[in-house]
């Protein structure tokens, strides 16, 4: 394990995440995911792992278009992401989110685990 400012490098079963400081700046805009891509690619991380606290709200409003956007934007470049932390207060406001969760947990581009342990048990299978 590999110490970065706040955020760790990880190798789970020959997965190489990059596990985002929960403080820091937020992915807020569709732009803002440049930054955390970079991140990544600077440490040849092929996962990054956002902490809930990192998105901001509007992320969480698909109305907004913000996590089509992000999400369609780490599918481009080949990062998988796993959005790390408890999200049930907006998935049980929005039947269309939890939807969207429940679709994107299916399949291998994006996850919403609720810790690392959860992404680590994943990444085993």
């Amino acid at each position: 394990m590999t110490e970065t400012s706040h955020d760790t490098l990880l190798d789970l079963h020959s997965v190489r995440v990059l596990v985002m400081a929960a403080d820091g700046p937020t992915l807020a805009r569709e732009g803002d995911a440049n930054t955390f891509l970079s991140a990544a690619w600077e440490h040849d991380a092929s996962m990054l792992a956002i902490p809930v606290s990192r998105l901001d709200a509007s992320f969480f409003q698909l109305s907004t278009g913000l996590a089509g956007a992000v999400l369609q934007k780490f599918v481009n470049y080949r990062i998988q992401l796993a959005v790390v932390g408890d999200v049930s207060a907006w998935s049980a406001s929005s039947k269309s989110l939890h939807d969207f969760i429940v679709e994107a947990n299916r399949g291998r581009s994006t996850w919403f685990v609720a810790d690392l342990d959860e992404l680590s048990r994943r990444l085993a299978v």
